[in-house]
C-alpha cells in the first residue's frame, strides 16, 4: 500500500478498492499507509467492495464460513460508522452473479436481496437505516440482451426504493437512491474476432447509460486472451468518452421511461425478483430468531443448501445448450465465423514480476519486529472469541506489517474454513 499510493495524497483523493474476501485487512493496510502519509484517517473518502454473500453465491473467493464473514463486515460497518463516517464499506455486486452463468432476473433479485441482507445487518448494530444506507452501492453486470438490461437498472431503482420505505423504515429520500457502477459483460467477449468486442462493449454501455447507472466500466476487446494493451484500454476509455460527449444520452435521465415495451419488462423483471425475495424469506423462516433478520436468514440457508449455486447453474446450462444447438448466435462463434482478422497483439507479463515480489516480500518479513507483529495478531484473536469489534486489532497489526497471509491465517486459525456442498 505504501509503493502503490507513495505519490497519490490518500488525505484527497477517493479510492475504490473491489475487494471481497479479504477485503477488510487489506481495508486495513490501507488506513496504515494513509497513517504514515500523515492523512486524517476521519476524513477519508471512497468505497470498498466487501461483498461476501455473492462470494459464496457465485465467485467463491471466500475466507472463513458465512457467518464469522458476516460478523466481520458487521464490525466495518459499525467502525466506519464511528471512525471514518464518509467513507463507504459496502458495495454489493451483483456483476460477479451474472458472470457465473445467472439470468437477467437471477442477477437483479439475488443482488438485491443481498442488499437487504446488509441492511438487516446495519440495522441489527443499531445504527441508522437513514445514516448508513446512503452509503451502500452496486455493481451490476450489463450484457448484450439491450432492453432487458435497461429494464433490469430500471427494476433495480424502483425495488431498492420501495423496500428501503416500506420494509426498513427509511424516511431519508438519499437513503432510498440505489446508486450503481456497471460494467460491461466480460462473459461476453470472445477470443475469436476480438475486434467485435468493441461493438459489444459499445452496446452494453450505451444500455447501462440508458438504465441510470452512475459510473461505467468499459472492458477492453482483447480481456479474453491476456491484460489489455494501453492501446486497447484507451479504446474502451474512448468508448464512454464518445457516447458522453457526441451523442447527448447523458442529457435526460430515463429516457426510454414511458415506452410500453421498456415498462412491461421491466414490470416483469421485477415480478420475477420478488419472488425470488419470498423464496428466499422462506428459506430462512425456521431460522426467524436469527439476531440480523429474515432475508439475511434466508441468504445464509440457500448458501448453506447450495440453492444459489444450483439455481445459477442450471441457468448456465440452459445457455450453453441454447449455443450449442445454435438457438442462441455468437458472432465469430457459431456463425459468422469467416474472417480476415490477423492475430492481435496481447500484453505479456513476465514472470520475473512474481518472484521479485517475493525477494521484496521475505525481506521486510526478515527487517521487521516479530513480537511486536505476534502482539497485534494475538489481540485481533481474542477480540474475535470475546465477540469485541475486531478492526482497531487488525488495524494494529497492519500498522506492525503483519502480512495479509498472517492476519488471515490467525482468523482461519480461530474461525476455521469452508467448504461448499455438492450439488449432484
Amino acid at each position: 500500500m505504501d509503493i502503490l499510493f507513495g505519490d497519490i495524497p490518500l488525505g484527497e483523493v477517493t479510492t475504490s478498492m473491489t475487494i471481497s474476501g479479504p477485503a477488510v485487512p487489506i481495508f486495513v493496510m490501507y488506513l496504515a499507509a494513509a497513517e504514515r502519509q500523515g492523512a486524517d484517517l476521519s476524513k477519508l473518502d471512497g468505497t470498498l467492495q466487501t461483498d461476501i454473500f455473492k462470494e459464496y453465491i457465485a465467485q467463491k473467493e471466500w475466507l472463513f464460513p458465512p457467518e464469522p464473514h458476516l460478523r466481520l463486515i458487521g464490525d466495518l460497518i459499525e467502525y466506519c460508522a464511528a471512525e471514518i463516517p464518509r467513507y463507504k464499506p459496502l458495495s454489493v455486486s451483483g456483476y460477479h452473479i451474472r458472470e457465473a452463468g445467472s439470468t437477467a432476473a437471477q442477477e437483479l433479485a439475488f443482488t438485491l436481496a443481498d442488499g437487504f441482507g446488509y441492511v438487516e445487518l446495519g440495522l441489527s448494530r443499531g445504527l441508522d437505516v437513514n445514516r448508513f444506507a446512503p452509503g451502500l452501492s452496486f455493481f451490476f453486470d450489463s450484457h448484450l440482451d439491450f432492453f432487458e438490461e435497461i429494464a433490469k437498472f430500471r427494476a433495480a431503482r424502483r425495488i431498492w426504493a420501495r423496500w428501503l420505505r416500506d420494509v426498513y423504515g427509511a424516511t431519508d429520500e438519499r437513503a432510498l437512491w440505489l446508486r450503481f457502477h456497471t460494467q460491461t459483460a466480460g462473459v461476453s467477449l470472445t477470443a475469436q474476432q476480438p475486434y467485435n468486442n468493441v461493438v459489444r462493449t459499445a452496446v452494453e454501455a450505451l444500455a447501462a447509460v440508458l438504465g441510470g447507472a452512475n459510473s461505467l466500466h468499459t472492458n477492453a476487446l482483447d480481456e479474453t486472451l491476456a491484460l489489455p494493451t494501453d492501446e486497447s484500454a484507451e479504446i474502451a476509455l474512448r468508448t464512454q468518452q464518445v457516447l458522453m460527449e457526441e451523442t447527448g444520452v447523458v442529457n435526460v435521465a430515463d429516457p426510454l421511461g414511458g415506452s410500453w415495451y421498456v415498462e412491461a419488462l421491466t414490470d416483469k423483471i421485477e415480478a420475477e425478483a420478488e419472488q425470488v425475495f419470498a423464496k428466499i424469506k422462506e428459506m430462512g423462516a425456521d431460522r426467524a430468531s436469527h439476531p440480523v433478520g429474515p432475508m439475511t436468514s434466508g441468504l445464509l440457508r440457500g448458501i448453506e443448501e447450495g440453492w444459489f449455486m444450483a439455481e445459477i447453474a442450471d441457468a448456465a446450462f440452459a445457455y450453453q445448450q441454447a449455443l450449442e444447438k445454435g438457438d442462441k448466435k455468437i458472432v465469430g462463434v457459431n456463425c459468422h465465423t469467416k474472417t480476415v482478422e490477423e492475430p492481435v497483439e496481447i500484453l505479456r507479463i513476465s514472470h520475473e514480476v512474481e518472484l521479485e515480489q517475493k525477494r521484496v516480500l521475505g525481506h521486510r518479513r526478515a527487517e521487521r519486529d516479530q513480537a511486536a507483529v505476534d502482539a497485534p495478531l494475538a489481540r485481533m484473536v481474542e477480540a474475535a472469541r470475546a465477540e469485541e469489534n475486531l478492526i482497531p486489532s487488525m488495524l494494529d497489526a497492519a500498522r506492525a506489517e503483519a502480512t495479509l497471509g498472517e492476519i488471515c491465517d490467525a482468523l482461519r486459525a480461530e474461525w476455521g474454513e469452508y467448504r461448499e456442498p455438492a450439488r449432484f
